[in-house]
């Protein structure tokens, strides 16, 4: 049983993990449990796998009316847990954090069920430190995270991505066609996450006729919330080069098409991104527990993998940033072999042994 979700974050490295072990046990059933309402209830089916729904959401860091109903939802995601656990049986259970993980985990471990937690950030979140004490073993992406969790149970495997992205070699005229992007321009894909990043549309925005005029093309990936808003003001623009996405599937092919990647910086996206080996800068949101994702990017801007270009300055230095890196090739070359040098192309594989450990 493979539980959590909320983002693409904790989703895909979810479904990576249960692809991983249908290689090597392809004899098994796995349960996703999810939260209602969330992406997981779509994407999980999606990749051929069920999966059951929590009402369980999260406690929203202001004062809130939803946060009167949080108990509530709490404790029946916790009845409806336990039966889920009690009728399905599983051997073991995966924890990949958000909402939906705390009440299974919570439920197999009082049920003697061994579990295993994988945490995708350099800050452990507040399900999986809770988690942490009874779970049989952690895997994180990171280095030092004995500060969160006890050091005997914590393995470092890197976070699992899909495998569609690990050769990139071969594909860029395929990418350029199938985006509508020009040959001989210098191509910058911007990324926001699924639902989108406010700071990193308005710093596209403000700098999409420079960046054009200077002879860039944009693969703009402005997310769910936003895609219309900015649709409208790009077709007023009358820019031939911006090319607009709400959001992009084919991130093998369009990662093929990019000379330089601007990013948020959560997990996923950054394992992927070291696997990608390209120049990034990165972008992180500020509006994250505990400001995650700036140590999350500081993680290989300290190794002279990565730029960093701070939320609150990102709106009218985009193109200051990306001009650096392209009148560059010797930083952008060194960017991106240092990127690679991070990366565990083998997380999943590397997590499905610890599992097997526990089930053996």
């Amino acid at each position: 049983m493979i539980s959590g979700g909320g983002t693409g974050g904790h989703i895909y490295p979810a479904i990576a993990i249960a692809n991983a072990w249908m290689e090597r046990h392809p004899g098994s059933e796995i349960l996703f449990v999810g939260a209602l309402g969330k992406m997981e209830m779509q994407k999980v089916p999606e990749a051929g796998y069920p999966i059951k729904g929590l009402p369980v959401a999260g406690l929203q860091r202001s004062l809130t009316l939803d946060n009167l109903s949080f108990p509530f939802k709490l404790l029946k995601s916790l009845r409806i847990a336990s039966g889920i656990v009690k009728e399905f049986k599983p051997d073991a259970v995966v924890g990949v954090g958000g909402y939906a993980s705390g009440p299974v985990l919570y439920a197999a471990q009082n049920k003697g069920i061994p579990t295993l937690l994988q945490e995708q950030n350099s800050y452990a979140g507040l399900t999986n430190k809770l988690l942490a004490k009874k779970a049989k073993s952690i895997c994180v992406a990171y280095p030092g995270m004995e500060a969160f969790f006890p050091a005997s149970k914590i393995k470092v495997t890197g976070n699992p991505v899909r495998k569609d992205i690990l050769d990139l070699s071969g594909k860029r005229e395929k990418a350029l066609a199938h985006f509508g992007l020009e040959e001989g321009r210098k191509t910058i894909l911007v990324l926001g996450g699924s639902l989108g990043a406010r700071t990193l549309n308005q710093a596209v925005l403000k700098d999409m006729k420079k960046l054009e005029k200077a002879g860039y093309q944009v693969l703009w990936q402005s997310g769910k919330f936003y895609f219309k808003a900015m649709q409208e003001e790009l077709n007023s623009s009358g820019l031939k080069h911006i090319q607009l996405r709400e959001f992009i599937r084919e991130m093998d092919l369009a990662y093929a098409a990019a000379d330089v990647i601007v990013s948020r910086a959560g997990a996923l996206s950054v394992s992927e991104l070291s696997l990608v080996g390209k120049p990034v800068i990165f972008i992180p949101s500020p509006n994250v527990a505990e400001d995650h994702q700036t140590k999350n990017a500081m993680a290989y801007v300290r190794n002279d993998a990565a730029v960093l270009l701070e939320d609150k300055a990102a709106v009218g230095l985009l193109k200051e940033k990306v001009d650096e890196l392209m009148i560059n090739p010797e930083l952008m070359l060194s960017l991106g072999t240092n990127m690679k040098k991070l990366a565990k192309p083998e997380a999943a594989k590397a997590i499905v042994e610890e599992l097997e450990k526990l089930v053996a």
